[in-house]
């Protein structure tokens, strides 16, 4: 594996930050949401940054390669396209599940594959078309989970490197995600990085959270805590990273401060640079029976680097992997009942949080509604009433909006007219049409109650 360009420590870009982000010091890189910027018009401040040679790389969150079905090409197409447009080294995504298509659900997240080889399979075939529809390399992260999947066969290091020697993917370890499986599946953070192929790295995520309850929360919206600095000085003792990136998405500190994370950054990598690098001893094998079933896979033609098709092993993996990923979204947004082995409170927190991010989401496409319907709190509890046993719509955020506000008005809601004939004018305005008259009105609710 040839060696990964040389990235710095760089931070990601958003927009309520670009002007601060612009006047970081010593930055070297950015990296971007690549769902969030268009190739033909991206903002002004990421062209400036460009034009002084900072380094910008996509970073994908809707692909769910690791998702029961093939990559869609749609996406995989505009992922190379803003790819091109930056002139990235590098484009990254995350070993995550973020829909299914029977039902047709949308998680709005990202959420943990089980490790399991039929997973696994799904994965590496997932992965191989992706590279070879993209034009540069690709890098996949290790995601934060609050909730493990039964009967998993595979460690996560066995995972990841079974992966990489399958694939020639390259890895982007979230240390701040080490920490959260940590701290919410008792996952080793050492073993992972003792276990994995570190030549494969491509760079290296740091970011903060919170702890409630018990369960880790990783919010991109605290400041990064020293026990994630620590395991980014474990990981700096075993390989020289190429990059580090410090990630914030929420509660955006002032200036000075992003400036302080990003030095403290810099002084963990340099200080575990000033140490010997620890020896790496001989690496366990991923699984000791692999070379003998990569020979049983190649017999039954769908070994590494092919293809088994739906009518392969592959396809009665995706078959059975499609529908426990379905069984567990469903019941993470659609309220139905938790999987047998599953722990039924973690899968109330994953769908209490799910929730509520959908109901951060749509503040921020709609920040009127929370002002029509009383403040934050307000529309808080309005929208978690809706979302409670309600998938959000497959269309996306700016559909969930629309039907968030149907619904309210279908219930004659908010119960202030004045407030209701804003939330009326707002739909109207959005929709292109009236909204539903008090008869139509009536008559779903009646439906729904009978259903």
């Amino acid at each position: 594996m040839k060696p990964m360009a040389h990235l710095g420590v760089g931070i990601g870009w958003r927009p309520e930050i670009a002007d601060a982000v612009e006047r970081l010091p010593g930055l070297d890189w950015v990296e971007v949401v690549a769902e969030n910027i268009c190739p033909g018009h991206l903002p002004d401040s990421l062209l400036r940054l460009l034009e002084r040679g900072t380094r910008v790389v996509p970073h994908g969150v809707s692909l769910g390669l690791g998702g029961a079905d093939r990559p869609d090409p749609a996406k995989l197409a505009a992922l190379g396209e803003r790819a091109v447009a930056l002139g990235a080294p590098l484009v990254t995504e995350h070993i995550a599940f973020v829909r299914t298509s029977s039902p047709a659900l949308e998680a709005g997240h990202l959420l943990p594959v089980p490790r399991t080889r039929d997973a696994l399979d799904v994965l590496c075939e997932n992965v191989r078309i992706a590279q070879d529809a993209l034009p540069v390399p690709l890098a996949l992260e290790n995601i934060a989970a609050l909730i493990s999947w039964p009967d998993e066969e595979l460690t996560e290091g066995q995972f990841l490197t079974e992966l990489v020697e399958r694939t020639g993917v390259r890895l982007l370890i979230d240390v701040a995600n080490l920490h959260t499986n940590r701290v919410n599946r008792g996952e080793d953070p050492a073993a992972v990085l003792d276990a994995i192929p570190l030549e494969a790295l491509a760079y290296v995520h740091v970011a903060g959270g919170v702890e409630r309850g018990g369960v880790w929360h990783d919010t991109h919206a605290h400041p990064v805590p020293p026990v994630v600095l620590d395991l980014l000085a474990g990981l700096r003792s075993r390989v020289d990273p190429p990059g580090v990136l410090l990630e914030r998405d929420d509660d955006f500190p002032p200036e000075p401060e992003l400036a302080g994370e990003l030095a403290r950054i810099r002084d963990v990598v340099g200080a575990a640079a000033a140490r010997p690098p620890r020896a790496a001893g001989p690496r366990p094998p991923a699984d000791g029976g692999r070379e003998a079933r990569q020979d049983a896979e190649q017999e039954a033609g769908h070994g590494a680097g092919q293809d088994g098709g739906q009518d392969g092993a592959t396809g009665a993996a995706r078959i059975r992997v499609g529908l426990s990923q379905a069984a567990l979204l469903s019941a993470l947004v659609a309220g139905t009942p938790v999987p047998e082995g599953f722990d039924r409170q973690r899968v109330r927190v994953q769908a209490r949080a799910l929730a509520a991010k959908r109901a951060g989401v749509v503040a921020k496409l709609a920040p009127e509604l929370p002002v029509i319907l009383g403040g934050e709190a307000p529309y808080r509890e309005a929208y978690l009433s809706y979302a409670k046993g309600r998938p959000m719509a497959a269309a996306g955020y700016r559909r969930e909006a629309l039907d968030f506000v149907e619904h309210l008005l279908i219930q004659d809601l908010p119960a202030d007219p004045a407030a209701r004939r804003r939330l009326t004018w707002w739909w109207q305005d959005r929709a292109g049409a009236r909204p539903p008259r008090r008869v139509v009105r009536w008559a779903r609710a009646l439906a729904g109650r009978a259903a």
